[in-house]
């Protein structure tokens, strides 16, 4: 046992991550689930109040748009390999892979990384999706994580008294290739991790250390967003798509917050004069009594001892709302909000003049275009290396006897077909093939963005099909030139 004892996680000696990246990462969560302090104010009388902060989803909105534009249901993984092809793709739809993936990556965009890890439960291979707050880089290089630590943490009530469990899951490189460690601690309170105790007191059948052979790169993968980590840039963590941008949703909150108050406290309210209100009624002694007369449906008509004001008249105290000055902040907020996220303008706000038309959203000079494309050529650089961990956890397990895949084997087809004006593309691919700068088959792998075999056959199966259909005498002539007779 080399801890025996841990406060926080950042306590073990082999995690590397400062607890600034630590407390960000929890930072963007709780923008994420929109958790904002109560708002404290002082009421007429003099006294601190508190009332919950009205608020928009921004960081959601965003991450849930974005994440749409980059994957959805529709995306296609194909591999040259035939045999790794129908595996691959069988393991990935009975895990329901795509619609799991689109929705996990919206967590990636709101805490800046995502991990997937193949592992197998009986007898079938399955990806377990690791969210930034429990995943922590060991080591790593410049490109990539190469050893990092998945939490695991598990809360057990037995004869009323609660336990804690926190499982430590270490991937880390060996000279002869990964070991996967497995350390569990337990604490009687949510906010420590505990003491170490054997994993088998709550795993019976995991063990301590298990050797990975025959990988060629770590069980899991790692997605992280695009663009610098500028928070710290020696971290090897990605950022969060509103990372930069917290300061200007906690503006536009503010100020719908302050919009819906001014709202709520500008309701209508009329002062009326008790001498209005009030009605004499006789009661059960034959007395006369007065009696305050208000329909209990409505709350505008307030009764007030005017003391000779206004003549006694009924007052109207309505005050107005500043809607037009609330509403061009808000306009405004959002606007700075999406040049801060790197998207289109007009694409989270609506003044009537930012609406793109189709041409210009799929321009190559739009914003969204070219974070959204930022954004897929990590995933699918990320998706590759999962489908070589599938293989050959699958391989080493005994669940697969294929070839292992090479990256340049591998397609992802992510369907941008709403997002890309597929008639422009076809047009430039044509041009080119015309004036002789690329061949037939290139184009064919960009256009349909399948691999380069695949276009191989779909251009020879062209050749043949465009071949002259001839009779069955004109057949033997061409067969008897051909061959020399």
């Amino acid at each position: 046992m080399t801890t025996s004892s841990l406060n926080s996680i950042l306590d073990h000696s082999k995690i590397n991550l400062s607890d600034q990246e630590y407390n960000r990462i929890k930072s963007n969560l709780d923008y994420y689930k929109s958790s904002f302090d109560d708002v404290v104010y002082t009421n007429t009388q003099g006294d601190s109040k508190k009332r919950k902060l009205n608020h928009l989803p921004l960081a959601r909105t965003a991450c849930k748009k974005i994440a749409s534009l980059v994957y959805n249901e529709n995306a296609e993984i194909i591999l040259d390999d035939e045999i790794a092809n129908e595996f691959v793709n069988d393991v990935l739809y009975k895990d329901s892979f795509n619609r799991n993936f689109e929705r996990y990556l919206e967590s990636a965009l709101a805490l800046g990384g995502l991990a997937m890890r193949p592992y197998v439960e009986d007898d079938t291979i399955k990806v377990a999706f690791i969210q930034a707050p429990v995943f922590l880089p060991l080591k790593s290089n410049t490109q990539e994580i190469e050893e990092a630590a998945i939490v695991t943490k598990t809360t057990v009530t037995d004869n009323g008294k609660t336990k804690y469990y926190t499982l430590l899951e270490f991937h880390e490189r060996t000279e002869t290739g990964f070991v996967i460690s497995n350390e569990l601690y337990v604490s009687e309170t949510s906010s420590m991790i505990g003491n170490r105790v054997p994993v088998t007191d709550l795993y019976p059948d995991l063990q301590d250390v298990v050797t990975l052979s025959g990988m060629s790169r770590p069980l899991f993968t790692y997605l992280k967003t695009p663009g610098m980590n500028n928070k710290d840039i020696n971290s090897p963590l990605g950022l969060s798509i509103f990372d930069n941008a917290k300061t200007t949703i906690d503006f536009i909150n503010r100020t719908y917050d302050e919009f819906l108050w001014e709202i709520k406290m500008g309701q209508r309210r009329v002062a009326v004069p008790e001498s209005l209100t009030d009605i004499k009624v006789q009661n059960e002694n034959g007395n006369m009594t007065f009696k305050r007369r208000f329909d209990p449906e409505q709350n505008v008509f307030v009764q007030f001892d005017m003391g000779g004001m206004d003549d006694g008249k009924i007052v109207d105290l309505t005050t107005a709302i500043r809607a037009d000055d609330y509403i061009k902040s808000i306009n405004q907020g959002l606007a700075l909000f999406e040049m801060q996220i790197g998207v289109s303008a007009g694409m989270f706000s609506f003044d009537g003049k930012s609406m793109k038309t189709a041409t210009e959203i799929v321009s190559e000079n739009s914003d969204t275009y070219q974070m959204r494309n930022s954004i897929v050529s990590l995933v699918e650089h990320s998706i590759k290396e999962l489908v070589i961990s599938i293989c050959e956890l699958a391989k080493a397990s005994g669940l697969y006897s294929g070839n292992i895949p090479d990256f340049d084997t591998i397609s992802i087809n992510l369907d941008d077909g709403i997002f890309t004006d597929r008639n422009a593309e076809l047009d430039y691919w044509t041009k080119a093939v015309a004036s002789g700068l690329i061949s037939k088959k290139y184009a064919i792998a960009k256009i349909l963005n399948v691999t380069e075999d695949e276009a191989e056959e779909m251009y020879e199966e062209i050749n043949e099909e465009s071949q002259p259909v001839l009779s069955e005498e004109d057949s033997t002539i061409y067969e008897e030139t051909r061959v020399g007779k």
